[in-house]
């Protein structure tokens, strides 16, 4: 799983503790998904997608179902 939230964090200009309090989370909860220590929830993935304009699987690529 390719993991592109800290892309466009920083497209954004917003530092980690931006994005968490945008989301709600806390700064160390950005840092850990953006570490791939931790896998976001449904709600939240779905929750960061949206902050960007993106579907989920845009922000989060399975590149064993993504097509080549």
């Amino acid at each position: 799983m390719e993991n592109r939230v800290r892309k466009f964090r920083e497209a954004a200009g917003w530092s980690q503790g931006e994005l968490a309090r945008r989301l709600g989370v806390s700064r160390q909860t950005i840092n850990a998904v953006e570490t791939d220590k931790y896998d976001p929830s449904l709600p939240l993935a779905l929750r960061m997608a949206g902050l960007f304009a993106l579907e989920v699987r845009e922000l989060f690529i399975d590149h064993w179902t993504a097509k080549e």
